[in-house]
């Protein structure tokens, strides 16, 4: 009962410093003297029953692009596991307001009382610390990137061992809220801005294989983006088997889905994919599966069954449960989901780059930098050649952390 009762005083504590920004403005020391994570689920994500439980076989892939970046550069610049880092002065913020949570991290607008200025806090949740050096590392190679979260300092509690990564502040609008409201102007620009992050990303040599609404931030005032959240992030090396187990349901590539392992940067343009079908005819989620299992047939519902067995084949993919639900599907055409809703956002250039993005075959997939060379963003390159200077605001906000 004790233990109850303490568990509950620190529930009210936290909540009192996070839901009451007017009351109290905690410096980050003191707020995590008393908050305490919720410990991060261990369950691994549940399969797809049709990846075969046998070791994978499937045919060699490698990237189309890219693929020899970290093969070219010193073994330092990938290697996180013997990282060392300093850690900053934890004292130097605030904690104002909670921003939302996921698995491994819970984040808060700050404020750096040093110069005044808006940052946002991610509170680790107890993670290894493999996992935590490769996500500073892959944030520190990332530094300056165009439309990439800038990562100010790294700070770590003496008592707790909690560790946090400030970063720049972004005034983000829910997409729930945002995306029903973007003009057709709009939809290209965003997905223009998150390529450019994408493509500089891709041609660092890492995949961010997390790519997703929450993980998009967009400043509608300042038409600003940034892509964040890299802690799912991975080096890219050709030929190495990566974990299945990564991305959100709704935005898994169909790699994921079959067990091939042997994927690389195309994974996030399935996820870009994604978020521009739904952007386009205003769904929260284009594929939406109840399961990982479900998240396959509802892929296959519109890329069809044929085209499934195809790729199957190309890359000697061996399915393992009955996959009688996937059979005798056709593709669908991009044009049948258009309706009175979204009529205004459709069109034959964005037909032609959803074909281009979302296909089973990722090696035939758009790459960031075909992508932004698609028609559909001809405006919006056409804006931005006229007022060259935009293509740095990717740099800016970090010059002044």
């Amino acid at each position: 009962m004790a233990c109850r009762a303490a568990i509950q005083t620190r529930r009210r504590l936290v909540s009192s410093f996070t839901q009451q920004r007017e009351l109290s403005r905690p410096s980050l020391s003191d707020f995590l003297q008393i908050y305490r994570p919720a410990t991060s689920s261990s369950s691994q994500q549940t399969r797809s029953s049709f990846v075969s439980p046998e070791p994978s076989s499937c045919r060699p892939s490698t990237a189309r692009v890219y693929a020899d970046v970290n093969l070219t550069r010193p073994k330092e610049y990938s290697d996180y596991e013997n990282l060392e880092f300093q850690w900053g002065n934890q004292d130097h913020y605030e904690v104002l307001r909670r921003l939302g949570r996921g698995r491994y991290s819970e984040v808060f607008e700050g404020l750096n009382i040093v110069n005044n200025q808006s940052c946002t806090i991610k509170i680790l949740k107890p993670i290894k610390k493999k996992k935590l050096k490769r996500e500073i590392k892959v944030l520190q190679n990332l530094l300056g990137g165009i439309n990439i979260t800038q990562l100010i300092d790294i700070v770590r509690d003496p008592a707790s061992k909690t560790p946090c990564f400030i970063f720049e502040y972004i005034n983000n609008t829910d997409s729930k809220i945002l995306y029903p409201s973007l003009t057709d102007l709009d939809i290209r620009y965003y997905i223009f801005q998150l390529l450019r992050a994408l493509d500089f990303s891709h041609s660092q040599g890492i995949m961010h294989r997390d790519v997703k609404p929450p993980n998009v931030m967009i400043d509608h005032e300042q038409h600003k983006l940034r892509l964040i959240d890299w802690g799912l992030a991975e080096f890219y090396y050709p030929n190495k088997e990566y974990t299945i187990t990564v991305a959100s349901r709704f935005f898994k590539g169909p790699e994921l889905l079959v067990g091939l392992q042997q994927y690389d940067y195309s994974l996030d343009m399935w996820s870009a994919g994604c978020m521009l079908a739904g952007m386009i005819f205003r769904m929260d989620a284009f594929f939406r599966g109840s399961d990982n299992t479900d998240q396959l047939l509802q892929i296959v519902k519109v890329l069809g069954t044929a085209e499934l067995q195809d790729y199957l084949k190309k890359y000697e993919i061996k399915l393992g449960e009955n996959i009688s639900s996937l059979e005798g599907h056709r593709k669908r055409s991009w044009s049948e989901f258009e309706t009175s809703a979204n009529e205004h956002l459709f069109n034959p250039m964005v037909e032609d780059l959803l074909e281009g993005l979302l296909r089973y075959d990722h090696q035939e997939r758009l790459t960031a930098s075909e992508a932004m060379m698609h028609p559909y963003f001809d405006p919006v390159r056409k804006s931005e050649e006229a007022t060259f200077p935009i293509q740095l605001t990717g740099m800016k906000l970090s010059d002044s952390s």
